[in-house]
């Protein structure tokens, strides 16, 4: 069986001097959205469920605070 790799993408946003982050949504069928620092491709990878990523997004879309 193979392992899907994750496919890394960066908001068109993200023109703030590269302090972004990168998510790989290919694997939200998973469950799992992964989040990782641009700027650090090799670092760590938090592994957010793919319900509180989504409510997230919709919080930052909504413009509450505390979302980000």
């Amino acid at each position: 069986m193979m392992t899907e790799s994750p496919r890394w993408f960066t908001s068109s946003y993200s023109e703030n001097g590269g302090d972004c982050v990168e998510v790989a949504v290919n694997l939200a069928a998973r469950g799992i959205v992964p989040v990782r620092d641009s700027q650090c491709v090799d670092g760590p990878v938090i592994s957010v469920r793919t319900a509180a990523f989504s409510a997230f997004v919709a919080g930052v879309q909504a413009g509450k605070p505390g979302t980000v």
